[in-house]
């Protein structure tokens, strides 16, 4: 029997509820045992001195260290070669048309000649669909073989989380690699002049090394209203350490695996960029400045020209992407030196 379609709208609310209930209970499940490793924050610059050992988790803190499972994984993607770079791109489980325009533009393994390049989508499960997406997720895996998935929930505050993921395979799969460049999904890369330009593979790899849109003298956000908001619970000095822009940076390898060991022992924050930037003063590295110009936090209009000569520009959709790049791609244009 068909049930009518005024009811199944006053039960839409219903089952809404019913699902979001065993989101927050899955989510409870996943709690951690214990209380992350104390850390004093005094440890970190720009602080007025007056925090002491870590408090409890807040609830905007996501548990770690914690033994999350790898739900999808490719532990012998490097067992054949030691690639040049690593490509972790930070993704949505529900984005596949963002994972094909990446496959297909900028994270195309082939996109830098003689360099080997491997590429690696991080993900979550989704907070609500879970379940049916799991399966897209899985058949997609199985063939292109190039998504990371844990099971902690795929949210905002959980980004850290994703690239603490990238960091762990890097580490644990991957420990000979000579660079690795996490980057998020919406952004135009281009590979190539990172790696002829920065990186020169004719040299031997840079150690300690990292570098992107460096910010400086910067602090959390205290007002709620913004999804970029840290309460003095979760980070209680006034400024961050300089760290590099989340939407890409690079570093090498060496200081990946060092950054993923520091952060076994420091309390995460929900700010990605921010905490891999107190990992790096935790471990007493600095960051490296880039040429003016080279990473570009805001979207600027397309010209080939000027695209050749950068490495990162935000905000470029799939959509954009994938018109922009047979374009790009094309023979080179006369370009005023």
């Amino acid at each position: 029997m068909k049930c009518p379609a005024g009811l199944r709208v006053l039960l839409l609310p219903v089952c809404v509820s019913l699902a979001l209930l065993g989101l927050r209970l899955q989510q409870g499940a996943r709690e951690p045992l214990a209380a992350s490793p104390a850390f004093s924050w005094r440890e970190v610059p720009g602080g007025n001195g007056t925090a002491g050992p870590a408090a409890p988790r807040h609830p905007l803190q996501p548990p770690y260290p914690y033994p999350y499972r790898f739900l999808l994984n490719e532990p012998h993607k490097c067992r054949d070669r030691a690639p040049f770079l690593v490509l972790l791109v930070v993704t949505e489980p529900r984005d596949t048309a963002g994972r094909h325009a990446v496959r297909h533009t900028w994270g195309n393994e082939s996109a830098v000649g003689g360099v080997a390049v491997l590429r690696l989508f991080l993900t979550g499960v989704h907070p609500v669909f879970g379940a049916p997406l799991q399966r897209v997720l899985e058949e997609e895996s199985a063939l292109h073989h190039d998504i990371l998935q844990q099971d902690f929930l795929d949210t905002y505050n959980n980004l850290t989380l994703k690239t603490l993921m990238g960091l762990e395979w890097v580490s644990k799969h991957c420990p000979d690699a000579s660079y690795v460049v996490k980057a998020d999904h919406d952004v135009f890369l281009n590979l190539d002049y990172l790696v002829r330009r920065l990186l020169q593979p004719q040299l031997p790899p840079k150690r300690d090394f990292m570098t992107g849109y460096v910010y400086r003298n910067t602090g959390p956000l205290r007002n709620k209203a913004y999804k970029w908001y840290v309460p003095p619970e979760v980070y209680p000095n006034e400024t961050y350490p300089p760290y590099c822009g989340g939407p890409a940076y690079v570093l090498s390898g060496d200081l990946a695996r060092r950054v993923y060991g520091a952060a076994q022992a420091l309390p995460l924050i929900n700010m990605e960029d921010s905490f891999v930037g107190i990992c790096l003063h935790a471990l007493g590295v600095r960051v490296t400045s880039s040429p003016r110009g080279l990473f570009n936090m805001y979207k600027i209009a397309y010209d080939k020209c000027r695209f050749s000569r950068l490495v990162m520009v935000h905000h470029y959709g799939p959509r954009e992407l994938l018109q922009l790049w047979p374009h790009f791609q094309a023979p080179e244009p006369t370009c005023p030196p």
